[in-house]
């Protein structure tokens, strides 16, 4: 039976994949196994299955669930409207589409579609380490087989977000964490003689607005830092005795969680003093950060997908696309790095009228998806091909 791609993208959105990805993943592996595949889903729930045999090994990975509410399906001409329409089921469509359609010459070419990307990524985490992590499908401590032990290890990753069929090279990471602050709780009328760690916090969000730890990188500027959220006090009539800040981390190489954690309460304790008690932890999380990644700009899978995404673009009608920059938001592309890995797919994370992607009017055109399709079975070509650029 012939893939038809659009019938697949309408079903696709019109699953809820907001708390449960099964009837989504069910649909997935019913299209592989009509075109006569043998997919398997592992013990996270990554759906996995391959084209082709040794090296060079290129990776397709994109996401099945989504953000909460979910929101039904509509269809306008040439728009498909609903939750997961470019987040992610737009990008899942064009990606299946090329892994069924490409012409392999040589190399293995795999689809690893994830189950928890807007969670805990706990599938992602399974394809590079092996690991069941907690807090995710599976027995927790039992092992998968990652994607190296199962062929040659990846040589490169196509991470389907919505870009707008630009090809993406770099994203921020995200971290969280919390500031703690311990002072000495006394009444109001004496406050000299207690320590108010709700007037320390004031002096800590001072100190946010200077703190920089890290050079801007080359492709995506600087880091930023944000509190979000602050608690303190127990009566209206005490000098409060605790409080807390959370704090949004956006990252750029090379930065990591624990780093940042060190840096900032380093700099808290500077700037604050020895009064009052300064620490910093990171939010608890059963799986790694969503960290920062780059790819070199000039890496093979970067230069055959922009080229092949300006001529589909083009042959589509869309006018230019196909350019190389970074990614707006942070995706699982940071579990595969550092291997060399891109993001791409139809779609947009917004467009002049607001938020697409995560937003009640989230939606993909169709033109795009069969823009998209084409470019990756191009780029596919070309580089599992004869004499392929991932070999040398």
């Amino acid at each position: 039976m012939s893939f038809d791609p659009i019938e697949f993208l309408e079903a696709a959105v019109r699953a809820d994949s907001t708390s449960d990805v099964a009837a989504a993943r069910d649909l997935l592996l019913d299209v592989l196994r009509e075109a006569g595949h043998d997919p398997r889903v592992d013990a996270t729930g990554n759906v996995r299955v391959s084209r082709g045999a040794g090296s060079p090994h290129l990776v397709f990975n994109t996401h099945l669930d989504t953000v909460s509410p979910h929101v039904g399906f509509e269809r306008d001409g040439d728009i498909v409207r609903g939750r997961g329409a470019c987040d992610a089921k737009g990008p899942l469509t064009a990606l299946v589409d090329a892994f069924l359609d490409a012409e392999i010459e040589e190399g293995t070419l795999t689809l690893a579609v994830t189950p928890d990307e807007e969670l805990l990524s706990t599938g992602a985490h399974a394809l590079m380490t092996g690991e069941v992590a907690p807090g995710g499908p599976g027995e927790a401590g039992a092992r998968v087989d990652p994607l190296a032990a199962a062929g040659p290890a990846p040589d490169a990753f196509v991470v389907g977000e919505p870009t707008g069929l630009d090809v993406c090279t770099a994203a921020r990471g995200r971290f969280e964490g919390t500031i703690s602050i311990e002072g000495t709780a006394a009444h109001a009328a004496s406050p000299e003689s207690g320590v108010n760690a709700v007037s320390v916090a004031g002096r800590a969000l001072d100190a946010l607005e200077s703190f920089d730890n890290v050079v801007a990188h080359s492709q995506l500027g600087e880091a930023t830092l944000v509190p979000t959220a602050i608690d303190g006090g127990e009566s209206t009539n005490q000098v409060p005795a605790g409080c807390t800040i959370t704090v949004d981390r956006r990252s750029v190489p090379p930065e990591t969680a624990e780093g940042f954690r060190r840096a900032l309460e380093a700099q808290l304790r500077r700037s604050i003093g020895a009064d009052p008690s300064v620490s910093v932890s990171l939010t608890a999380r059963e799986t790694p950060f969503l960290a920062a990644f780059a790819t070199d700009p000039g890496e093979p899978v970067v230069d055959a997908l922009a080229d092949a995404a300006a001529a589909a673009g083009d042959g589509a009608g869309l006018g230019q696309h196909g350019a190389v920059r970074p990614f707006g938001a942070a995706t699982e592309a940071s579990y595969f790095a550092p291997t060399p890995t891109v993001v791409f797919g139809p779609g947009r994370l917004a467009d002049g009228a607001g938020a697409v992607a995560h937003a009640e009017r989230e939606y993909v055109d169709i033109t795009s998806v069969r823009a998209a399709a084409a470019a990756l079975r191009k780029s596919t070509e070309q580089l599992l091909g004869g004499d392929s650029p991932l070999s040398n």
